[in-house]
């Protein structure tokens, strides 16, 4: 379902960036505030799926570089790995553990489960839709 027209191909390359950075921002906020794993994988999923209707599914798997299920797997994965700190520490499953990684000065990267939880529900929601969508595209080539 590839469309021809210059203003879908201009929107989509145009907006696509905007709604990655924004799917991205969603994520990282979704600690504190609304936002998380879940409703930043459907904005990219949104951005992809506009560069799907705009450019083809042969070109938007090209540009995902990785297979959406294999996206989706990793995400899986990504959720069952933020488990295991928790599962060596013999606390409750989803205890949360944060870390502080030193950076180059005096700077301190925090890492923590809840966060690898939330970017593997961002790649199975974003490996799950473009799963569906790219394979109902190209059942219809």
């Amino acid at each position: 379902m590839k469309s021809n027209t210059m203003i879908l191909h201009t929107a989509a390359l145009l907006i696509m960036p905007l709604q990655l950075m924004f799917s991205i921002f969603l994520l990282f906020r979704g600690h504190d505030e609304p936002g998380g794993g879940f409703i930043g994988g459907l904005v990219a999923s949104g951005a992809f799926v506009l560069y799907a209707f705009a450019f083809g599914a042969e070109a938007t798997r090209r540009l995902l570089r990785v297979g959406p299920r294999d996206l989706l797997a990793a995400g899986l994965l990504m959720g069952l790995a933020s488990t295991l700190p928790a599962f060596f520490s013999g606390q409750p499953m989803l205890t949360a553990h944060w870390w502080d990684l030193p950076l180059p000065g005096e700077a301190y990267l925090k890492l923590s489960t809840p966060l690898i939880f939330d970017i593997g529900v961002y790649l199975a929601v974003l490996g799950t839709i473009m799963t569906f969508v790219v394979g109902l595209m190209e059942s219809e080539e």
